[in-house]
């Protein structure tokens, strides 16, 4: 039995550490001053049709559904509604995106230490290499990545230990 636990425990940490080869970094684009909503294009459906934001803020839930050829229930209806209204309270009166206002409909706080599924995914799925490679990512949202990724390694070591105990 103590082999068996031996071999599992070996296996998951190795897995953890070849998963690094295909890791992918993408250099930071900075942040945008000004942002037209009307040059932001959002694909729609499986078509892929483009809608500007500015559109898709003033849309009606029918033309969606042309757009996409699918039906949509009363729940999706009234989720649509409210992410509009979230995005047309986030377009300025000259039609310029406010910026601060968007990250904020993303889920990300205004001081960069929100949650990053990004740092989250690569301390869970890259374990020890995962944190070293949010350390190496150098953009506005670092802070936040180190965070996730250290929680996400976390949350790997404690998933193993509860499996490990279990198996005992």
């Amino acid at each position: 039995m103590k082999r068996i636990l031996g071999i599992f425990l070996a296996l998951s940490v190795f897995s953890t550490s070849f998963a690094a080869a295909t890791a992918t970094v993408l250099p930071s684009l900075g942040k945008p001053s000004k942002i037209n909503a009307a040059d932001v294009l959002v694909p729609i459906g499986h078509t892929g049709q483009n809608v500007s934001l500015l559109k898709l803020a003033h849309m009606k839930p029918k033309e969606v559904e042309t757009l996409t050829g699918q039906k949509m229930k009363l729940t999706d209806k009234i989720g649509f509604r409210i992410a509009q209204r979230q995005l047309a309270r986030s377009i300025n009166d000259d039609g310029t995106i406010d910026s601060r206002k968007i990250s904020q409909l993303a889920g990300k706080r205004s001081d960069g230490t929100g949650f990053h599924l990004g740092g989250f995914a690569l301390g869970f799925f890259l374990g020890l290499i995962g944190v070293l490679i949010a350390y190496l990512i150098r953009d506005e949202l670092k802070k936040a990545r180190v965070k996730w990724a250290w929680l996400g390694f976390a949350t790997l070591v404690v998933l193993e230990l509860v499996i490990v105990l279990a198996l005992v």
